[in-house]
């Protein structure tokens, strides 16, 4: 009894020690963030909690809807790829040819109409803002600097930041990307309630431009660039410029930090499998949506080949664009795609004149730090099927 008083005590005071310890430091986000994991028997995020967080909508406008293929269907997956595909805890699996639905499944009570996080593919819709951005006048190119609408980088090392820098990758700040550290920036950035200071907080402290280094927080001060050059929401522009455009059915909902604030631009934009992947076909039409320019052409193909940039590792950049991923020969097709941390894909494979979007609740580790090993099942997949 004296040795269970004794431990109650301790933990008694490692709990007050600790919760002073977070009010002190003012990662009172981390009260939320362990809410809703730890003791929801996580250790991560989940791809429908987007209603824990405040959102503002990306209004919908005429959906136009897509075409079916009378081929829809007509084949299965093998048992190998069900396998792969359970394991990762896939939720909606869909293949557009030919701009028409070929292939199309759910799972575990998600359907068409279901909206799920996207997580960093977020990133790659901010991207194409950027686009719409410079396509309005409202930003002069990607070559112009960050100070021209941030005044936290008008001076010093800061200074020599441009929007391309952040849309590469490769802008040298020292954010520090740690997705197991509750009290990096990604976990300070989801669950806290002050984007803008969280951010503008971090500096450049290498030369931007030569190396590349996935940072959430470029993504974000992309977003913040947007809302200052277009004075308007970034879900508002991307509903005027995108959404209602290329015809998505359903309205999208963007995690906010906190009432009315700023849209969590490098992460969280939540909608389906289809609306995605209006998305990909965007892209895929170098642009052009049902014969529309909806971004310039000379923008589309910029984003989608390589950064002229080095890995970490001195390695010559062949995977990343402005925040598309890219394959550059994959069994003799050239792919680039969005992807999110828990397995979000809008894969485009131009020569098939293919899209397929993977939703889920999992990912493998990345290949040789480059792209997730399970990627691969959904492309092969799609090819194997569908690929004649």
């Amino acid at each position: 009894m004296k040795v269970l008083k004794k431990t109650g005590k301790w933990f008694l005071i490692i709990f007050i020690l600790l919760n002073i310890l977070i009010i002190v430091s003012g990662k009172t986000y981390l009260y939320k963030g362990i809410a809703n994991t730890y003791l929801k028997g996580r250790s991560g995020p989940a791809i429908d909690e987007y209603l824990i967080f405040d959102n503002r909508e990306v209004k919908a406008g005429v959906a136009k809807n897509w075409n079916v293929s009378k081929l829809n269907n007509s084949k299965s997956l093998s048992k190998e790829h069900v396998k792969q595909f359970m394991d990762m805890g896939t939720i909606a699996y869909l293949i557009i040819k030919d701009d028409s639905i070929i292939h199309e499944q759910y799972w575990d009570g998600f359907d068409a109409g279901s909206h799920t996080n996207s997580f960093s593919m977020a990133k790659t819709f901010i991207s194409m803002l950027i686009g719409a951005a410079i396509d309005d006048g409202k930003i002069k190119s990607v070559d112009e600097p960050v100070g021209d609408f941030l005044p936290e980088f008008k001076e010093g090392d800061n200074a020599q930041l441009t929007i391309k820098h952040l849309l590469t990758m490769s802008s040298g700040i020292n954010f520090d990307e740690n997705y197991v550290n509750p009290l990096a920036y990604p976990a300070a950035a989801y669950y806290g309630s002050d984007l803008k200071k969280l951010t503008v907080g971090y500096e450049v402290t290498e030369e931007p431009g030569k190396v590349f280094k996935y940072l959430s927080g470029n993504s974000e001060l992309l977003g913040f660039i947007l809302e200052k050059a277009t004075g308007r929401k970034i879900s508002e522009y991307f509903s005027e410029k995108i959404w209602q455009p290329i015809g998505a059915k359903n309205s999208a909902y963007w995690s906010l930090d906190q009432k009315d604030g700023m849209e969590k631009a490098y992460c969280c934009f939540n909608s389906n499998a289809r609306d995605f992947a209006r998305l990909g076909k965007l892209y895929l039409d170098t642009g052009k949506y049902n014969g529309k320019q909806i971004i310039n052409k000379e923008y589309v193909l910029n984003s989608v080949k390589p950064a002229d940039l080095i890995d970490d590792d001195g390695i010559k950049n062949q995977k990343y664009g402005y925040s598309w991923w890219l394959i550059p020969d994959y069994k003799r097709h050239s792919i680039f795609y969005a992807r999110g941390i828990l397995g979000q894909y809008i894969v485009c494979i131009p020569d098939k004149k293919m899209i397929v979007v993977r939703l889920g609740k999992r990912r493998e580790k990345r290949k040789d730090n480059n792209h997730p090993t399970d990627l691969f099942y959904y492309i092969d997949a799609a090819l194997e099927m569908y690929g004649n």
